[in-house]
């Protein structure tokens, strides 16, 4: 058991890392079991979701998260199942509004 206060400190902080990350490395094997069992378009974009997550929050590496979601998307191809994007809501091609230059009088020039 540590003695310094920031060796106390960092235990702390250790352990709340290591329950977040377990938590983060759980969701993706859930994901990707879930995607094996039961191969959606659905489950697939979870599944790549909580991939990229992961790699984000360097619970993996960039190179493994790649990996796995190009076996899931092999798998998928294999099955047929294409993947199902939510597409976001389109916005109007409209100027945002914005206010109008207001215009300085000139200056005026001393002789």
């Amino acid at each position: 058991m540590p003695i310094i206060k920031s060796a106390k400190k960092r235990v702390r902080t250790a352990k709340k890392a290591a329950v977040r990350n377990s938590k983060t490395k759980r969701s993706v094997r859930t994901a990707l079991k879930e995607f094996a069992t039961k191969p959606t378009g659905k489950s697939l974009v979870s599944a790549q979701s909580n991939i990229d997550r992961a790699a984000k929050k360097g619970v993996i590496h960039k190179n493994k998260a790649a990996r796995l979601k190009k076996r899931a998307v092999a798998k998928a191809k294999a099955a047929g199942v294409k993947p199902s994007v939510a597409k976001a809501k389109a916005k109007p091609a409209t100027k945002p509004a914005t206010k109008p230059a207001a215009k300085k009088p000139a200056a005026k020039k001393k002789a």
